[in-house]
């Protein structure tokens, strides 16, 4: 499996290179397009300008495809929103078309439409079903993968490894990408109404709690009756971890969002790619993220069976404890 990590400038793309990530991603949204249509019809929903989570400049761009054939890690563009208004078309033809001139040939779609006009335009790019698009099972990637021609699907971070696996056997899809550390976000993607941009803060930065709680239960003579408040805090409990423990640094491997301990499965769904999220996340801290995944990587080669690796992974990323946030439970 091969790692994807973010990108949120190009000063990044050497470190992570050499940290051993085999592929990137990163947005590019060039000024006149934000100028124009400012933060509420965004091209890549990441309208970000404060700090690094995707590039700005045509320039960047040119300085990035030199480096993608000096290091020969390839660099796939996100166009993430959900959906565009009928003028926007043609204008992202038209960024598309420049971007493959310098050499980026994979984009990461989530807008059916534009996927369709694409084609259509005779703009032959390589199509990543973007994980914003929504649910994903075999039907749905089938008929993606016939008419578009797909290059990979990204599964969004809700899926099970049996909607992963049914997919991989019954399409003929060459990658299956799936996330594996940072941004578990509690929402799809595909019905996130948050607007991420510097004027607001991100919904999904709200505090929340997930778990478990038994709702409803039958007393002796049959009748059903909502669950105490004492059950629910019960139920809540059942879930908490101790408290990891952090390096000198304040870093802490899967802090956000972990699927370390679910490679072994994610292998076996046929997932060929791992999503490393962290655009816009401290450099240093994506380095570390990078060279633990790796790391994993090699634990999950030399592990006979789960249960193997599990130990491995516990001795040799997790000593102190891990963040107990899982993608997949």
């Amino acid at each position: 499996m091969k790692i994807v990590a973010g990108l949120g400038s190009i000063d990044e793309y050497r470190r992570f290179a050499d940290a051993g990530a085999d592929e990137f991603f990163c947005g590019y949204v060039p000024y006149s397009w934000a100028k124009k249509y400012g933060t509420v019809l965004p091209l890549n929903r990441r309208e970000v300008l404060c700090y690094n989570v995707q590039l700005g400049a045509f320039s960047e761009l040119e300085i990035l495809s030199e480096l993608v054939k000096k290091y020969g890690k390839p660099v796939h563009l996100t166009f993430n929103s959900l959906y565009y208004i009928p003028e926007q078309y043609p204008e992202i033809g038209g960024i598309i078309s420049r971007c493959m001139e310098l050499g980026f040939l994979s984009y990461i779609i989530a807008d059916p439409a534009l996927m369709v006009y694409l084609r259509e335009k005779g703009v032959n790019c390589e199509i990543h079903l973007s994980g914003e698009c929504g649910e994903v099972n075999g039907r749905m990637v089938a008929a993606f993968g016939k008419k578009i021609g797909l290059k990979r699907v990204i599964f969004h971070r809700k899926n099970t490894f049996e909607d992963m696996r049914a997919v991989a056997e019954k399409c003929e899809i060459p990658e299956r990408e799936a996330f594996v550390l940072n941004e578990m976000c509690q929402f799809t993607g595909a019905f996130c109404n948050s607007l991420h941009c510097d004027e607001m803060g991100y919904l999904c930065r709200v505090p929340y709690e997930l778990g478990t709680v038994k709702t409803v239960k039958t007393d002796g003579q049959g009748l059903e009756k909502t669950a105490s408040a004492s059950d629910k805090m019960a139920s809540v409990s059942q879930l908490e971890t101790p408290d990891p423990v952090y390096d000198p640094t304040g870093y802490l491997c899967g802090e956000t969002g972990c699927g370390l301990c679910a490679l072994y499965q994610l292998k076996q769904a046929g997932i060929t790619h791992l999503k490393l999220v962290g655009r816009g996340n401290y450099t240093d801290y994506m380095e570390k993220d990078i060279r633990n995944l790796r790391n994993a990587l090699r634990m999950l080669g030399e592990s006979g069976d789960e249960a193997e690796f599990k130990l491995k992974l516990k001795s040799g990323i997790f000593p102190g404890g891990c963040s107990g946030n899982c993608y997949y439970r």
